[in-house]
């Protein structure tokens, strides 16, 4: 597939380098010069990539306190609200500091080393956690060089853990340095010293790339009303005993009707002819989930974790996905604080109608798009609402 220009400018629009080593390209960035450096075997993947540019939405969960620190003549607090800030003023020193794991060159030994990150560069301490200038060794510069995420196996690098990333140094350069692989202690970790290092190497261009798209999304003069679906929209009762149609808007008369109504069907319609004429729309109803793209169908928790991780870990991602244990049940696969729960969904059967529950029949849905809108607009049982569908990846 060929690509030329430059990246979309939408912030769920991911542009992957497929390959042992993967990153998103920044929509700064010239496709055309990134694949002039790409390795023959390597490829271009187009998906969903809602973290992008969470950081400037939720910062807080991208850089914990405790790795943070802030390399100033005054050695005050900063409040929350200067965080990112102080990472796109050039005149600010930001520091993220930490311990990683290092792959020793050539081998498959890691150490584990104090970590310091700076606009100047990736610092480790040759002295236990000492920041003196003497006790801190240069790994690698931020100028030429790029942070990818490690997708190949744990055991492949014999890593001390499954967080991997590494440091790969531009191919421009005159005297080429290897990679630097890395290993983080856990996702949390690992999230905050990629996106500190997208922060210090692209600085104010970010924030650019981030609020193009949110200009161009304020409503203008002609901004129309979205559509809702059928299920937001409650259907009206209607009386066609007359010569015309009315709509009756007394709840309690509405109530009535539909009750006569129901009585006259079972009346006068024998119900082999009602099994007839409804079976087909009831078979329709329970599989109509199956055409969502929020459905996965028969994957293993494994297959979804990874479906969560590719697009993003932030709240309110999620999906559906078959029951492995029990094959009438469902499993709703969601992230919430960069961790993916699973929470199952119970088919409940009361008087020969079945319905779908989340609470243990607290309440009840006839189906699961049904259930599925509801949790978007109710965070219910669920530590957030639903707000992002996983979708399937598109070349």
């Amino acid at each position: 597939m060929s690509v030329s220009g430059q990246c979309s400018k939408q912030p769920i629009t991911e542009l992957c380098w497929s390959s042992p080593l993967k990153r998103c390209l920044e929509d700064h960035e010239l496709v055309v010069q990134v694949q002039a450096s790409m390795p023959s075997d390597s490829k271009f993947l187009f998906r969903k990539n809602y973290d992008k540019y969470e950081f400037f939405r939720n910062p807080l969960n991208f850089f914990p306190e405790q790795m943070v620190a802030w390399c100033q003549e005054s050695n005050g607090s900063i409040p929350h609200s200067q965080l990112l800030q102080n990472f796109l003023n050039s005149s600010s020193c930001p520091e993220v500091h930490g311990f990683l794991y290092l792959k020793a060159s050539g081998r498959k030994s890691w150490k584990r080393l104090s970590m310091f990150l700076r606009r100047s560069g990736l610092y480790y301490s040759t002295k236990g956690s000492s920041k003196e200038p003497r006790h801190l060794q240069l790994l690698s510069d931020l100028e030429d060089s790029s942070v990818f995420t490690v997708t190949t196996g744990r055991k492949q690098h014999n890593a001390p853990t499954d967080y991997k990333f590494c440091i790969k140094p531009s191919k421009v350069r005159s005297e080429c340095k290897e990679l630097r692989m890395l290993c983080a202690e856990d996702e949390q970790s690992r999230t905050c010293w990629m996106t500190a290092f997208r922060l210090l190497k692209y600085g104010i261009l970010l924030d650019q790339n981030y609020k193009s798209p949110q200009q161009r999304k304020s409503p203008g003069p002609h901004f129309s009303t979205p559509v809702r679906s059928v299920s937001e929209n409650s259907l009206v009762a209607m009386d066609f005993s007359g010569r015309m149609g009315r709509v009756i808007e007394n709840p309690l008369e509405a109530v009535s009707a539909a009750v006569e109504e129901g009585q006259t069907w079972r009346t006068f319609i024998p119900k082999k002819c009602l099994l007839l004429y409804f079976y087909p729309i009831l078979l329709c109803l329970s599989v109509i989930h199956r055409t969502q793209l929020w459905f996965r169908g028969r994957i293993r928790r494994e297959e979804s974790h990874k479906m969560i991780m590719q697009q993003g870990q932030v709240d309110g991602l999620f999906l559906l996905r078959d029951c492995q244990s029990n094959p009438k049940a469902f499993v709703l696969t969601l992230c919430h604080h960069q961790k993916i729960r699973h929470f199952q969904i119970l088919p409940c059967e009361e008087e020969g109608q079945m319905s779908f529950s989340l609470d243990d029949g607290s309440t009840k849905f006839t189906d699961l798009i049904h259930l599925v809108e509801f949790y978007q607009l109710n965070r219910g049982v669920l530590p957030c609402k639903l707000k992002h569908p996983c979708t399937a990846v598109a070349l």
